[in-house]
Formats: structure tokens, sequence, C-alpha cells
């Protein structure tokens, strides 16, 4: 099996495809459903460009919209976390409902043919599992058939109960695909994670492949604090676990060159008695992370150079890798002729 070809990495036009074609049409984690237990809470994310949020009504119910103006199309709400029990937009103060009613058009001016009713903000669908919040654009199946296997892998770990504590967003200068196929093989851990290495017993990490998800697990030394289990989901999220709590994270192309990481991190234990503990736990997950900044920005250079050509890819640990590859192709197709 060889490497896609590195078009599929800085192809602008292959780029607005997955932005039509993958993510509007697959399940997006939102974050954590605690995030918006209380009236009016609202979370509001980008998608590949795509803005949306969700939001707890008076009625209890939680809804996604797209993030914009029925009016002039601006951005109604600022990306993250928040409160607001009306949605005022901020360019010309259209008020809507939290369950996306048109209630107000100030200094509109008198126009027969103008109904608040046909203005309704757009919806979109929205489903919970675990405690985590997933939105869907225009969803191309249901979310539990999109999870695959992680429903049974993660059925006996108690991932509902832990508890959000902090989100940490970064950015690089790389495709998103470029990190994926990084994430998804730990061919790359000695030499680029060399204390990573040394705290697992490497002669017997494994990488398999299943439906909907890459499972890559390897034995923890002393002083590892990952549990030695490591999941990604199709197409673009992540599960990783440690003792007292795991991260997840969503990878997010900000454009065909650059890419935005959203990393949640939960504990079972919030108290204050742990929060060093806790701090530096994220600190360094966070470490671990960034050093495959480097590796990913300089490939995707090389990539846009036009001087790769595709290279084999390793049956014993880019089974993750062929997967993911499989997953993008058959959604884009195959690529013209250069």
């Amino acid at each position: 099996m060889l490497n896609l070809d590195s078009r599929y990495y800085v192809d602008p036009s292959i780029y607005q495809r997955e932005r039509t074609e993958l993510f509007p049409k697959t399940w997006q984690l939102l974050g954590p459903a605690s995030d918006l237990s209380q009236r009016g809470a609202y979370s509001a994310i980008e998608i590949a460009g795509h803005k949306v949020f969700a939001v707890r009504g008076k009625d209890g119910r939680l809804r996604a919209f797209r993030n914009l103006c029925r009016h002039r199309g601006a951005r109604l709400l600022p990306e993250g976390t928040g409160r607001c029990p009306t949605i005022r937009c901020p360019y010309h103060q259209w008020v809507w409902a939290d369950d996306g009613r048109l209630m107000n058009v100030p200094w509109f001016g008198e126009d027969a043919d103008f109904r608040l009713e046909d203005w309704r903000l757009e919806e979109i669908r929205l489903a919970e599992w675990r405690g985590l919040v997933f939105v869907a654009i225009e969803p191309a199946t249901t979310l539990e058939d999109q999870l695959g296997d992680v429903i049974a892998e993660l059925r006996d770990e108690p991932i509902e109960t832990y508890k959000a504590v902090q989100v940490e967003r970064m950015t690089f200068d790389a495709n998103w695909k470029i990190y994926t196929d990084n994430f998804v093989e730990g061919y790359h851990i000695p030499g680029i994670h060399p204390n990573f290495f040394a705290a697992i017993d490497f002669e017997q990490f494994k990488t398999t492949a299943h439906d909907g998800m890459v499972r890559m697990t390897a034995p923890p030394r002393e002083g590892l604090f990952y549990r030695g289990k490591w999941l990604w989901m199709w197409p673009n999220w992540t599960l990783s676990l440690f003792d007292g709590g795991m991260n997840t994270s969503r990878i997010n192309p900000l454009d065909e060159s650059r890419t935005e990481l959203i990393y949640h991190f939960y504990f079972a234990d919030t108290s204050e008695q742990f929060a060093a503990a806790r701090a530096d736990t994220i600190a360094r997950n966070l470490a671990v992370v960034r050093e495959d900044f480097e590796v990913c920005l300089e490939t995707h250079r090389n990539y846009a150079s036009g001087d790769y050509s595709p290279g084999p890819l390793s049956p014993r640990h880019e089974k993750g890798v062929v997967y993911f590859q499989s997953m993008v192709s058959s959604i884009i197709g195959p690529l013209a002729a250069p």
C-alpha cells in the first residue's frame, strides 16, 4: 500500500471538496455536555469554516443551529462557550429565541411580505453520547453508525463520569490529514517522542483498524501518565485515557494548509487537593502533542513542493494510516492526472 498522493493534502480544490462532501456530512465533536447543562448555555465552534452553535433552551431542549444571521450573514455568537437567553445579532440587532424563532427586527421598516416566522435560524442535527455532544450539518448516517466499534471499545470505561476542567487550542501550519496520518500510527514515536518512547514497551506497540476507529496500545512503563490506549475516530476526533481521566481532541482544518486542535481534558477528581497533579497531567499531554507539529509542518512543505512521490506504508505500524486514507479517498475519489 502506498501513501496518498501529495495533492490530496495541498490542493485547495480538495479542501473545498472536503468542506462540502466530508465535514458537513459527518458528526463532529462539539464538546462536553456539562458545558450546556443550564438554560441559555451555548457552545459555538467552526467545522472546516462552517460556523455552528448549540444552545440549551428554556424548555430544557438542546438544539443546534448554523451560527449566522438570516439577514446579512453575520456571526451571531462568538466561538467558545457562554450564556445567551436570547440570540442577538451584533450587526443589526435582530433577535432570535433559543428555539430558533425570530422575535424582533428593530428599525426594519414596513414590508407587507415580511413575516417573522419565515426567518427562523437554520437548525442542524445534534446528538449526545456518553457525556459528549456531537453536531452534524447534513449527516449521511446516524451518530451510532459513525461511532461504530468505539461504542463497544469504551463500554466499560466510565467516561461520562469524568468532569471537563480545561480546554486548549493549538494551531499549526500543516494540512489536517498530515496530522491525522501522524496520530494514527506509533511508527514515529522513537524519532519524535523520545521521552514517550522510553516510557512504553515499544516492541509491543500495536495498531489495529476497526469500524469507525483506530486503536493504538502499548504496555506502559513506570512513570507514563497515559494508560497505554489511544483512540482515533472517523473522521477527525480522538480520545486518550490516563489515570483518573481522559482527553478528547477535534482535528479541525482552517484551510488546506492550517489546522486547529481543540483539546478537552476530563478528570474524575476535580478537588483543589489534586489541582497541581491535574495541571501536570495536562502539561505533559500537551508537550507530547506539540512535539508533532514541526514534522507535520516540514512534511506539508515537502508535499507542497511537488518533489514527493508516495512511499510504501508499514504493514506493522501503519494500518491506521491505510484505514484513514482509504476512507478519505473513498469520499474524494481518484485524482485527475497531473
